[in-house]
């Protein structure tokens, strides 16, 4: 298949920054009418490892080799068109390998990969996540390119390896199989070796032409990851990790919308990555890799219209290549024993600094104690905001404060009444409440200090929620995927989350109440609820947990003597001069 132009089609604004815009508009309004009116703004109120997850097959299970006889774990591709110059051997049924973590389909036409399952992960259809395009209008997986041969011999090769018939043998002893392929002019040899209970196959490739060994790539290319979401482009990308400057390089099917985009140097490992998923060649020597991005426009099972999907051809400069290849969840810990270099491939973005940590924090919580990521999230939401109280306890008395102060406030405003905000005496009325506020050791703006404290950690919860594979799928009480806005017709948690809101500003002290800002104020809630019902539950449940939290604080310092003695200590106002 020839590369196929891209389609520029207009991508809609991520919800991440519709959440920080949201975040942006709301805040300022909260500030300046804790300004204008003196009034206290609303204050918002697996590691299960990847593998312990899944289903773990018996101790007696091992990788199996086998023609197929039993029902296929993937659609099994019909043998394709034979094109002139490919030489006809013989079409054998596919040979299935199931090692326990995924389910591959293997053709004898090209040694070609035509179904990679995870069996133990669910695409957004609800059936096991394949992770290629069964379609077939892109080269199947595992063909060979050819980038170094003119144009005219890169044809005559390619048809030869990649659409003639290879004679499969399976290893005696079950993990692996080999296939051979030769025309008396053009050979080609694919050997796969497999890991039981592992993401890693071990993978070598040949090919020669007159006894002369030709350098070669390895190609996955249609698209990859879960498909069967509506817009799966979006999240792919092709991805090599250069030693040179330490940094991990990322091309989508947009940049090759001219041509394929090859780039080559000392790689620790290159490949494709979704959200969720990763498939990356680890080379076994230092020879040097060369990845080349393609930009293929075509259809999926889902979608029969097409779109443009990302595709990548990986090969060492040597005539053999010698991978390790890890195809697999993106779990942190996984992916670190097989290569410490594989961790950069989790983007936690700018909030890296502390969604990281926040990570950790939460998969350490579910490992050692609750086993839950819902529950997890809610100890690590208290603790947090534990640690927070002390900041959260000033504000507190600086808001009882200037609740006491709400006479003065009152007399100032009826002094100045009638005086717009363009009269010079507009700067005497202000000057005189912040001269009282100072007079009495109180911060105006101290009612949105909580809010300035949840706003890095909530965007910091939800790029984990983002990016982890760990909190992909994962369940809590009646959510059966935390990474995912709920699937019931109607969404609990925001709407708890909204009921928490109102409850909380009645707790709260109401220093200076303005009318209008009070109509305003009292759809707050309402705006968050619109604003969460559409994002992630765990993030939902981070948000909800915060307000119970901060509720139960406030309502602690409400009955404590530092509350009474803050309003007993204002100063009363000035006598006036005779």
């Amino acid at each position: 298949m020839a590369d196929s132009p891209l389609d520029g089609n207009k991508k809609e604004m991520p919800m991440e920054k519709r959440l920080l815009l949201a975040l942006l508009l709301t805040v300022p309004v909260l500030f300046l009418s804790q300004y204008l009116y003196t009034t206290q703004p609303q204050p918002p109120a697996k590691k299960t490892p990847a593998a312990a997850q899944e289903t773990k097959p018996s101790p007696a299970a091992a990788v199996s080799a086998s023609p197929e006889s039993a029902k296929e774990p993937a659609p099994t591709a019909a043998p394709l068109p034979l094109p002139p110059g490919a030489t006809p051997q013989q079409v054998l049924p596919n040979v299935r390998i199931d090692n326990g973590r995924y389910q591959l389909s293997i053709s004898n036409q090209g040694a070609t990969v035509r179904g990679w399952v995870l069996p133990n992960f669910k695409g957004n259809d609800g059936k096991p996540l394949q992770l290629l395009n069964t379609v077939g209008e892109a080269p199947p997986v595992f063909s060979l390119y050819f980038p170094s041969l003119s144009s005219t011999e890169r044809d005559t090769v390619s048809k030869a390896v990649n659409w003639s018939f290879y004679q499969p043998t399976v290893d005696a002893d079950g993990l692996g199989v080999s296939y051979e392929f030769s025309n008396g002019h053009i050979a080609a040899k694919k050997v796969f070796r497999f890991e039981k209970d592992s993401y890693l196959v071990h993978l070598t490739t040949e090919v020669t032409m007159d006894g002369r060994p030709l350098r070669h790539l390895i190609v996955w290319r249609g698209g990859f990851g879960d498909l069967t979401l509506p817009a799966p482009s979006v999240a792919e990308k092709s991805a090599y990790f250069d030693l040179a400057t330490n940094k991990l390089v990322e091309q989508t099917a947009k940049d090759a919308a001219g041509g394929p985009v090859s780039a080559s140097g000392n790689y620790s490992f290159a490949g494709l990555t979704d959200t969720y998923f990763a498939a990356v060649f680890l080379p076994k020597t230092e020879t040097g890799l060369q990845s080349v991005t393609f930009g293929d426009t075509v259809p999926t099972a889902l979608e029969p219209k097409p779109s443009a999907l990302t595709g990548v051809a990986v090969g060492e400069a040597a005539d053999t290549n010698d991978f390790r290849f890890f195809v697999g969840p993106k779990d942190v810990d996984l992916m670190k024993k097989i290569d410490p270099k594989l961790e950069q491939l989790v983007d936690f973005g700018w909030m890296a600094l502390l969604a990281k940590p926040l990570f950790y924090a939460v998969n350490y919580v579910n490992d050692a104690f609750v086993h839950n990521f819902g529950w997890a999230i809610i100890v690590v939401t208290i603790v947090l905001n534990m640690a927070l109280f002390p900041l959260k306890f000033t504000s507190m008395k600086s808001m009882r404060k200037m609740q006491a102060l709400k006479p003065q406030v009152d007399a100032i405003n009826e002094k100045y009444k009638g005086v717009s905000m363009r009269d010079a005496k507009a700067a005497e009325k202000t000057q005189e409440t912040m001269d009282l506020y100072k007079r009495n050791g109180v911060n105006p703006m101290g009612g949105c200090l909580p809010m300035a404290l949840q706003m890095p950690i909530l965007f910091a919860f939800y790029k984990v929620f983002a990016v982890s594979v760990e909190m992909r799928g994962a369940s809590f009480l009646w959510v059966t995927d935390l990474s995912q806005a709920e699937h019931l017709p109607i969404h609990i948690l925001p709407i708890v989350l909204v009921a928490s809101q109102f409850l909380m500003q009645k707790m709260m002290p109401q220093p200076g109440v303005d009318p209008s800002q009070q109509k305003m104020t009292q759809f707050m809630p309402l705006i968050f609820g619109l604003m969460f019902y559409k994002l992630s539950s765990g993030l939902v449940l981070y948000y909800l947990t915060s307000n119970l939290v901060n509720m139960a604080q406030q309502w602690f310092f409400n009955h404590t003597d530092t509350a009474r003695v803050a309003a007993a200590s204002v100063q009363p106002p000035p006598k006036k001069k005779k």
